[in-house]
């Protein structure tokens, strides 16, 4: 009983930090910021490039007018997106060994070795990691 106990409790502090890798695809971020924020977007942000960083500077800009749910999921679904880009620059670090090894090719140029690195045989758990959170795979 208290070794079934103590499993649980290593499987409680070890979940979070599996759920924390993980990361929001660009599309979900996206249809989060629309289905929470499209009312303000349309009324606030009229004429601003749809990019991250202008969306975001025109959304805090305009905090006030922001309905609770927007306020909450705008910062959620900018911060997946910050997240998803460190993610795909993680990926040169991580799979240095397979993309120069097994894919022969260079750091210089990772997403040219995706699909490469998706097929070979032998890459590195690390590697693995860092294509799942970048949502390469």
């Amino acid at each position: 009983m208290v070794r079934g106990g103590s499993i649980l409790f290593i499987a409680a502090l070890v979940a979070p930090s599996l759920a924390a890798a993980e990361t929001m695809s660009f599309s979900d971020s996206a249809a989060l910021l629309a289905k929470s924020c499209a009312a303000e977007i349309t009324a606030n942000c009229r004429g601003v490039n749809f990019d991250a960083n202008h969306l975001k500077e025109c959304l805090s800009r305009n905090q006030d007018a922001l309905s609770p749910r927007c306020r909450s999921d705008y910062l959620r679904s900018f911060d997946a997106i910050q997240k998803r880009v460190a993610a795909r620059t993680a990926v040169a670090n991580a799979c240095a060994r397979e993309i120069v090894k097994l894919c022969a090719g260079s750091t210089k140029e990772t997403s040219k070795s995706v699909p490469c690195l998706t097929t070979a045989q032998g890459v590195g758990r690390n590697c693995l990691q860092a294509m799942d959170d970048a949502g390469y795979r």
